[in-house]
């Protein structure tokens, strides 16, 4: 059974910084690209950064310069470092799981997904 936990949400002042990660378990990480999406109140689920099986990293243009991701394969985990945080990123962040490169900005074609965790930026 695949499991992608997160954690590290919480609420912060803007031009904060927090750090989330997610841990997987039941599927061979190293071989999976990783991707961090949100999902604010009323909004659809966006593509924020994904990290792909051999390193290769895509950023959405609303973080880019701000937030940062990173793999360790030795812990079965992606981490999102976020810095310089604005009201704007409220939202519930999740991690999912693929196994194919293609696409990686379509929360569709992700076959696994954690339960999220709340990020909170106060103004």
């Amino acid at each position: 059974q695949v499991q992608l936990v997160e954690s590290g949400g919480g609420l912060v002042q803007a031009g904060g910084s927090l750090r989330l990660s997610c841990t997987a378990s039941g599927l061979t990480f190293s071989i999976y690209n990783m991707g961090w999406f949100r999902q604010a109140p009323g909004k659809e689920r966006e593509f924020v950064l994904s990290i792909g099986w051999k390193g290769t990293i895509v950023y959405a243009d609303s973080v880019k310069g701000r937030f940062v991701i990173s793999r360790d394969n030795s812990q079965n985990s992606v981490y999102l470092q976020m810095n310089s945080l604005k009201p704007e990123d409220t939202a519930v962040y999740y991690c999912a799981a693929k196994n194919f490169d293609s696409n990686v900005q379509r929360p569709t074609t992700y076959r696994y997904w954690g339960h999220g965790t709340q990020v909170t930026v106060s103004s």
